[in-house]
């Protein structure tokens, strides 16, 4: 049996909607009865202040005055009372006696009878308002003196009933409540609006979905070892997590937030890569010391609104490419060689079989003095373990591949001489790349040829590479050496990397490099590092 499932609590979009819309309807409730108490009490002023009119009018009027002299002041107050009635909007005029007997009444049958309410101020000269339940009900009504010689004659009530002026509220206060509804309407059809698009940018999550969402994702992007960056749509970085800042060489994650892509300091390939609008697919670029292969996405919804930049270190993997690739070559110069060992060997039995076995020792040892001639002359000019070794794998290559590779002669590294800020893995990086580069330029010259020198020189180790190619042109000169700059059609594996990773090595060792035009032709890569630790720590390939 399967069990309700909870319901799900509403989105936030939802509880804002709600939220707002009792919030406009209690103001537009307050905001009525506020205006429902204070119009009332405008309404009674207003009120009062007209019954006193009235009132003060008829007291001062002089045939009033005269008419009280009169036997019969009811034969001509009542007619006048009932005139000014109807000319004044107000629901009765009483004229009476001092004592409060009265003259005039709107109800005939009330004429003789007493006055309903206080009499003793105006009795006094003094007029006065009140609210009192008279033979009409409630009414506010006002009651002043009549005077003659400075003597109370009469007295004179003029009011309105309370029903009236509730009424008159009343119809205030109806208006008003269709004003407050259709603002309560207006308010909530702008609030479902607004939510509405809240609750699209939100996914109609709730404001507990949205906490956790936002706490995986802190997680995730401080757990993630690859560099990960967002930048906004004016390529201001908007998120950078900790792989990021360790990749890129910027500092924290507070000085990094907010700035252009610009600002940072990165090398102009790598800033161009982020700044591109259109999307870049594992392009390699280098920065100071590393080597990153850099995806960027832009954020998708209609107007550009961001990129996601994506950094993956293959420094080490780059190292290991070049060793492999040094590998490869020196594999396939010892397969040459072993073929060409085997037809030399075919030959010298071949002599021996037809009798001619002096000539098949002088072959074979001719053989064996080039080979060891070859040796003698790295080791003796380079006698650098590592340096010796990639030289005469190089010289196979070369040879295999056509080109002449020599050692000059004023080459001279003794073993033991390069200190531990130069690892071999450094120098493996700079002069393999430096060789591998002359030897692709010289490669199909009339005379091809490449020349390595290198020697310590003012506690300076300088490596030099010329070859005999078509050389560098001299607006050139700086572009040799950045990322994917090549005069050479690209291979399967891309080209113009080898180069920049020598730069890169060289600026990390506190090194120079740089590139000049041979006196015979070709070009002349010279490299100059320091005998002592780097300010750097170089070391790391």
């Amino acid at each position: 049996m399967r069990l309700p499932s909870a319901p799900r609590p509403r989105s936030l979009a939802g509880q804002l909607f709600a939220m707002q819309a009792v919030l406009i309807a209690v103001v537009v409730a307050g905001y009525a009865l506020f205006t429902y108490v204070s119009d009332r009490h405008q309404a009674e002023e207003a009120a009062t202040r007209q019954a006193t009119a009235v009132a003060r009018s008829v007291a001062d009027a002089p045939s009033v005055r005269a008419a009280i002299h009169t036997a019969d002041p009811s034969k001509e107050l009542q007619p006048y009372a009932l005139q000014v009635m109807g000319h004044t909007e107000v629901d009765f005029i009483t004229i009476m006696t001092p004592d409060g007997i009265r003259w005039t009444h709107p109800d005939r049958n009330q004429i003789g009878k007493h006055y309903l309410g206080h009499i003793e101020a105006a009795r006094r000269g003094d007029t006065f308002s009140e609210t009192y339940k008279g033979t009409l009900g409630y009414s506010v009504r006002t009651v002043t003196p009549v005077k003659e010689n400075g003597r109370v004659i009469g007295l004179v009530s003029a009011g309105i009933k309370v029903e009236a002026i509730s009424q008159r509220v009343q119809e205030q206060v109806t208006a008003l409540l269709g004003v407050a509804a259709s603002a309560l309407l207006l308010g909530a059809l702008g609030t479902y609006v607004i939510n509405a698009r809240l609750r699209r940018h939100t996914h109609g999550m709730n404001a507990a979905e949205l906490s956790h969402m936002h706490d995986y994702h802190q997680a995730a992007l401080h757990a993630v070892r690859e560099g990960l960056l967002m930048l906004d749509g004016q390529y201001r970085v908007a998120l950078i997590n900790d792989g990021g800042r360790e990749l890129l060489g910027v500092g924290p994650e507070g000085e990094v937030v907010g700035r252009s892509v610009a600002e940072l300091g990165l090398p102009a390939p790598l800033t161009g890569a982020l700044l591109a609008s259109e999307p870049r697919v594992d392009e390699v670029h280098l920065t100071a010391d590393r080597v990153l292969v850099v995806n960027t996405s832009p954020v998708s919804g209609g107007e550009r609104r961001g990129t996601v930049v994506t950094l993956r270190d293959v420094t080490e993997l780059q190292s290991l490419m070049g060793e492999l690739d040094s590998e490869r070559g020196f594999t396939q110069a010892l397969r040459s060689q072993a073929h060409e060992a085997a037809n030399r060997l075919h030959t010298v039995v071949s002599l021996i079989e037809l009798g001619r076995a002096e000539e098949a020792v002088d072959f074979a040892t001719a053989e064996l003095e080039l080979a060891q001639a070859l040796t003698d002359q790295v080791v003796a000019a380079v006698s650098e373990p590592v340096l010796a070794a990639l030289l005469l794998g190089k010289t196979a290559q070369a040879n295999e591949r056509g080109v002449e590779l020599v050692v000059s002669d004023e080459s001279r590294l003794d073993d033991g001489l390069l200190p531990e800020s130069l690892s071999a893995r450094d120098l493996v990086t700079i002069l393999g790349n430096l060789i591998d580069n002359a030897v692709d330029a010289a490669q199909g010259t009339v005379r091809a040829r490449v020349t390595v020198t290198a020697y310590a020189e003012s506690a300076e180790l300088v490596m030099r590479v010329t070859d005999t190619g078509a050389g560098v042109d001299p607006a050139h000169a700086e572009l040799v050496f950045q990322r994917g700059f090549s005069t050479k059609p690209a291979g399967p594996g891309g080209r113009g990397l080898g180069l920049a990773l020598v730069r890169q090595a060289v600026v990390r060792l506190d090194g120079t490099l740089t590139v000049t035009e041979a006196p015979e032709g070709g070009a002349v890569f010279e490299v100059r590092l320091p005998l002592r630790a780097s300010s750097t720590g170089g070391g790391a390939g």
